[in-house]
């Protein structure tokens, strides 16, 4: 069965299980609509135009999501003039799925939800994935020989793109290795890159042990 309806000043054509975007209706997504202003009604070769309208059908449908149409850009001018003007616009639409057709008015009952089978148990892995393992750090903390993937270490407030690089330099590349900075590590670190005080100062460490727990 099919039917011809009209909403917002348009007329569509819509069978059970379509899904159609009309001019914005006042009703929340999830809601149920009802469109009374049938123009047509359709069965096979069975076809009944109205005058204008088919008495007593219905057509019912259920809002899915209320949302904007794509931008239209408006420009207007007058000849010899500097009058310019641009505007846009994007018109609020709604998204209807068609529910049921109805030739006497009667709603149709909501047919029952199909029952989702139990999802399938997994089998259990043979063995669960060791954790990697950290690189191994010097006395002195640093890294030698950096495998993977650094952590981003300009998330530490201060430390931009050039001291990131300067870090990787002298071996830091994780979050970890300057959470575990010890003070004669700092010294040294600090002396090293000619910033005396700044990583106590700035609190790196602290920073460095919160961006260490999402690492």
């Amino acid at each position: 069965m099919f039917a011809v309806i009209k909403t917002g000043g348009k007329q569509y054509k819509v069978a059970e299980g379509d899904t159609i975007t009309v001019e914005k209706l006042d009703a929340e997504a999830g809601k149920d609509v009802t469109f009374d202003t049938v123009l047509m009604l359709g069965n096979g070769d069975d076809v009944t135009v109205g005058a204008p309208l088919v008495d007593g059908a219905s057509v019912f449908g259920e809002v899915e999501e209320q949302t904007r149409g794509d931008k239209i850009i408006i420009r207007k001018k007058r000849q010899r003039q500097t009058y310019r003007r641009t505007q846009g616009h994007r018109q609020h639409l709604t998204v209807v799925k068609i529910t049921g057709i109805s030739a006497d008015g009667k709603k149709p009952a909501k047919k029952a939800a199909a029952k989702k089978a139990a999802p399938k148990a997994e089998a259990p892995a043979a063995e669960a994935a060791a954790p990697a393992a950290k690189p191994e750090v010097d006395s002195r903390g640093r890294i030698a020989n950096l495998e993977g993937k650094p952590d981003n270490l300009k998330k530490i407030s201060g430390v931009g793109p050039v001291l990131e690089k300067k870090l990787h330099e002298a071996g830091i590349y994780f979050f970890w290795q300057v959470a575990a900075l010890k003070e004669d590590q700092i010294a040294d670190l600090e002396e090293e890159m000619s910033f005396p005080g700044r990583i106590t100062r700035d609190e790196w460490i602290k920073q460095a042990e919160e961006f260490a727990k999402d690492a």
